[in-house]
């Protein structure tokens, strides 16, 4: 029995650590180039930072889509008054911070993705 302890234990703080993630948010490229006058090379590397910000906020997404559902009483019939407020809070502020998330993410690759079709458009030297 001694050897299911160590065993039992490390799932259960697996099982913690997973429920109580720490979605770390991440941060934002800066100004895109200018489309209608910056160089392939710059389009391409401005395309690769947008790519990792987008990779990395659709990680953070997926991070609090975890603490929705911890967050999420399984039967909220059976929760006090108390606590069904507490979980009713927690999950406003992270649909909040979803939906900011969310906002931002769009706005910031709409921005790079303005100035791409700029630079496709430009006439060929």
């Amino acid at each position: 029995m001694k050897a299911w302890l160590p065993l039992t234990l490390a799932l259960s703080l697996c099982a913690t650590a997973h429920a109580h993630a720490i979605c770390t948010y991440p941060s934002a490229p800066g100004t895109p180039p200018d489309g209608a006058t910056a160089a392939l090379a710059e389009m391409i590397t401005a395309k690769k930072d947008f790519d990792r910000y987008n990779t990395e906020m659709n990680s953070y997404l997926d991070c609090i889509k975890l603490e929705m559902d911890a967050a999420t009483p399984k039967d909220a019939s059976k929760l006090t008054a108390d606590a069904k407020k507490k979980s009713d809070d927690q999950l406003k502020i992270l649909t909040q911070k979803n939906n900011a998330a969310v906002d931002e993410l769009q706005a910031v690759v709409g921005r790079f993705n303005e100035q791409l079709k700029i630079f496709k458009a430009k006439p060929k030297a």
